[in-house]
């Protein structure tokens, strides 16, 4: 019986991630695109965009947990030649998809009427209204619609795909917003709807793209496996739903912190300080992100198939990597510009100062966080949601406040300004939480090899 070149000639982690790297790294640099064009219409506009994030930021929530279900899934039954399951993870998806598209629409409709009574400047109210609804109804029927060929592609190994199909989007959505806002001169209705459309492109091109593969699989598959999963929606949930809950609590971590900020001496200094060194860890982290979500479906091709030492394999190379990436790459190039890019983004001479401290830490908080972030999508490429959602609640729930107030109140006590030992207190949480996590997946790892042993008879491919 014949089976995919995809699932017979897997490719190694690296090259998986390789695409993805650019990607994200694309995604970071035109996620200010819509910043950029509204600082164009005034302040208004900018501030549009930052009460609409809270929306948006649950919708990206709940599209990475249901593409993490449906990759995992799809990911093992192919590794499985079980094409019965792969069209029942499908369709049940799509049901999901159908199911909660609505929901953002009504959200949108929510913004349109209740916009005007959230005691907001007219104008800020007006853009709000406008943006707000748009971005929301518009992406309910475009964004959702991109997790089935996103996670077929993805399980098929080809993130390159994926690449592109982010790339389309970005590329459409400056050429659309250039036209809407100074050709036609739309405001902010011109900006989201922009992005809207953008979506549709990037959308396009990941359904080609996911029809030709699934056409080739079917193809060289033969007979498929026709089994039937006996709890579909128990599969995908078990992971979608923890999934979007961590990511939930991932984003806490900056909410508290301004929080406490507020209430410390010079606070505006220190949260404006605190913006700039969160924006520039995310955009570092971005290679490592990519590895992990790289990691999701090849953790799960191989798991289906028992490879074991392909996964130590992969976790090596990919924890390697991320290490020579932080030490040769981050550390140099920040500690080279950290007052550089200080004086760059921030403006008052002590907000200068703040900003250059916490960019020197960038590089700790890259190789602290990468393994937090690198054993939950092996975690669930494992198909166990559990313990990234278990962790997520240790560290943001119960770690972030407590060790964030000590390390805030201690550099007081000792004349340093709060913000930097509120950062120290972070990247303590950071360590512990990342040194357990490994531990747990070493362990776990251990376990399974103790259950299937090399050689025994674990589930294979069927041969060609």
């Amino acid at each position: 019986m014949a089976t995919s070149r995809y699932s017979l000639n897997p490719p190694s982690v690296l090259h998986m991630a390789a695409p993805l790297v650019i990607s994200f790294w694309m995604r970071a640099a035109f996620a200010f695109v819509d910043t950029a064009y509204a600082a164009t219409l005034g302040d208004a506009a900018v501030g549009s965009i930052g009460l609409t994030a809270p929306f948006e930021f649950l919708m990206i929530a709940l599209w990475v947990g249901l593409s993490t279900g449906l990759t995992s899934s799809l990911s093992k039954a192919m590794a499985g030649n079980q094409g019965g399951r792969i069209h029942q993870y499908l369709r049940l998806t799509w049901r999901l998809v159908i199911l909660v598209s609505p929901v953002f629409a009504l959200l949108g409709a929510g913004i349109w009427f209740g916009a005007p009574h959230l005691n907001l400047e007219p104008a800020l109210a007006r853009n709000f209204q406008v943006y707000g609804t748009v971005l929301m109804v518009g992406s309910s029927v475009t964004a959702f619609w991109s997790i089935i060929p996103d996670s077929i592609l993805k399980a098929h190994q080809d993130t390159r795909s994926t690449m592109w199909a982010g790339i389309w989007s970005n590329l459409i959505n400056v050429i659309l917003n250039t036209f809407f806002v100074f050709v036609l001169h739309w405001g902010v209705f011109g900006i989201a709807i922009s992005t809207v459309l953008g979506r549709l492109g990037g959308l396009a091109y990941a359904l080609h793209k996911a029809n030709q593969h699934e056409s080739e699989r079917m193809e060289t598959a033969g007979v498929d496996r026709t089994e039937k999963d006996p709890f579909p929606y128990r599969t995908i949930l078990s992971l979608a739903i923890p999934s979007s809950l961590t990511f939930v609590l991932m984003a806490t971590e900056t909410g508290v912190v301004n929080g406490l900020l507020a209430r410390m001496e010079n606070p505006t200094e220190a949260i404006a300080a605190y913006a700039i060194f969160f924006r520039v860890v995310l955009f570092t982290l971005n290679p490592i992100i990519a590895g992990g979500v790289a990691l999701l479906p090849y953790v799960a091709l191989r798991l289906g198939r028992d490879d074991l030492p392909g996964i130590r394999r992969g976790l090596k190379e990919i924890g390697l990597a991320s290490l020579a990436y932080c030490i040769l790459v981050v550390g140099p190039v920040v500690f080279l510009l950290a007052s550089r890019l200080a004086g760059w983004l921030a403006e008052a001479p002590l907000t200068i100062q703040y900003t250059t401290f916490a960019l020197r830490l960038v590089p700790f908080a890259c190789l602290l966080g990468a393994p937090f972030l690198l054993c939950r999508p092996v975690f669930e490429g494992m198909h166990r949601g559990g313990p990234g959602l278990i962790m997520a609640i240790f560290r943001f729930a119960v770690l972030t406040l407590p060790a964030a107030w000590i390390g805030m109140h201690l550099a007081v006590r000792y004349g340093f300004p709060g913000l930097y030992g509120l950062l120290v207190g972070l990247m303590a949480v950071a360590a512990l939480t990342s040194t357990i996590f490994s531990l747990w997946l070493v362990s776990s790892l251990a376990a399974r090899k103790e259950t299937f042993p090399a050689g025994s008879a674990g589930p294979v491919l069927p041969e060609a």
